[in-house]
């Protein structure tokens, strides 16, 4: 048996071999950097919105660093990676790269020396983006980003994920090079968002989860959920958690807007996201809201009733505070009601908590960073905000067993302890 296992291992790693080989490319010219001047003035505001929409600034720029140079830690379930520098600068970041390099980069993973890139650079996403965006967001890099000279820290992973060769047969496994090929069934704004949401967008990158070789799962896994710098990221699909539909307009507000009234507002990683998109073009925007509704289950307005109901007659009455007959729970709801009854109430500005998809989900992580990092308002809705509050992790916890009593009807949220410990405890990223 030994035997035989051996020669598998041997049989894998000759073919690996074989297949980093096969595979291995060349390092590109460098280029002098291209005068700013030589770039067409719609290509660069083009550049622009696609540089937004694929959210370059958002990973490629360290807390308290300049844009788009690069050193944000990332974690992964394979190590920490860090973000390069990506501005014109010619020494340390891509200021000697040809348009056919970025093309490289984008489309197959592959650095301008000829070094596979770490698939948390989404090129298996961008490699359907067209190649006049490709040409567009390199001219907005080129020419509208500020150079600047600075070295992200070295990316060191454990073996075997530092042989950058292995990423061949990750490659041969997840990579679909190629632009995004329309669906003739379909209509033009639905294939419009599909280009999007697939290609720029790269929303499956966290909305759907990873097998164990950090590849998307597809089929009916296909926008079912993930993980994203500690937060929970609900699925986009039937299996989605929010109490009511989203429909593609609720989707729309809240891409645009960071907003929707039957939704609530957009929290952590979303919130730079939401920032782009506010300066995307609506059409496309409204392009993506429809590709990603065709995802969701089909309406049921006599649920969607009920629902509405529920929450309605849940929220917190300031006349008649709730009382849980629950003596475990007391002390949850004289908390809320101390110190997030002023907004949370009867009519109060934001919408019924029960409606929130985070207080729906199936563990407290959100609620818990949304209570301690509070939320900025996104451009769309600058008058909805939340400041962080100030709360021992007794009280919180109490006030989360409550919350979820209170405004659902789904089971007692468990392990909150440890979810609260994990939400305080210092992270790399944004």
């Amino acid at each position: 048996m030994r035997f035989l296992f051996g020669i598998v291992v041997v049989g894998l790693v000759v073919l690996v071999g074989a297949l980093a080989y096969a595979m291995r490319y060349d390092e590109m010219v460098e280029i002098t950097p291209p005068a700013a001047s030589t770039f067409d003035r719609a290509l660069l505001d083009k550049g622009t919105r696609m540089a937004g929409m694929g959210d370059c600034e958002v990973c490629h720029t360290r807390a308290g660093g300049e844009p788009y140079a690069g050193g944000l830690a990332l974690p992964t379930p394979f190590g920490t990676i860090y973000t390069t520098n990506i501005t014109p600068d010619p020494e340390t970041g891509i200021g000697k790269w040809s348009l056919e390099a970025f093309t490289r980069a984008m489309r197959e993973g592959v650095d301008r020396e000829g070094e596979y890139l770490y698939p948390a650079f989404p090129y298996n996403h961008f490699t359907k983006t067209t190649d006049e965006d490709i040409k567009a967001i390199y001219a907005f890099l080129m020419a509208r980003v500020k150079p600047v000279k600075y070295t992200a820290p070295e990316t060191a992973l454990p073996f075997p994920f530092n042989i950058r060769l292995s990423l061949a047969g990750w490659n041969f496994l997840f990579l679909k090079k190629g632009p995004y090929q329309p669906d003739p069934t379909k209509d033009e704004d639905w294939n419009r968002g599909a280009y999007l949401v697939e290609g720029l967008g790269h929303c499956g990158s966290c909305h759907s989860p990873l097998n164990a070789l950090g590849g998307e799962k597809g089929g009916a896994n296909k926008f079912a959920g993930g993980a994203a710098e500690g937060w929970y990221v609900p699925p986009l699909n039937t299996a989605s958690l929010a109490p009511t539909p989203w429909t593609p307009t609720a989707l729309e507000n809240y891409l645009f807007d960071g907003w929707d009234k039957q939704h609530g507002i957009t929290a952590g990683p979303m919130t730079p996201i939401i920032r782009h998109l506010y300066d995307q073009d609506e059409d496309d925007v409204r392009a993506m809201a429809e590709y990603i509704a065709s995802f969701q289950r089909p309406i049921e307005q006599a649920k969607v009733d009920e629902t509405m109901a529920f929450a309605k007659a849940r929220e917190w009455n300031p006349d008649a505070p709730t009382k849980p007959t629950d003596p475990a729970l007391q002390k949850g709801a004289a908390d809320f009601g101390r110190l997030c009854a002023n907004c949370h109430k009867l009519n109060g500005q934001p919408l019924p908590l029960g409606l929130t998809t985070t207080v729906n989900m199936p563990n407290p992580s959100n609620v818990i960073r949304i209570v301690i990092e509070g939320i900025k308002s996104p451009p769309g809705a600058r008058e909805r905000s939340m400041p962080p509050l100030v709360v021992n992790d007794g009280d919180l916890a109490a006030m989360l067993a409550f919350m979820r009593a209170q405004f659902t009807t789904k089971p007692a949220w468990t392990n909150i302890d440890e979810h609260i410990k994990a939400a305080r405890a210092p992270a790399a990223g944004h």
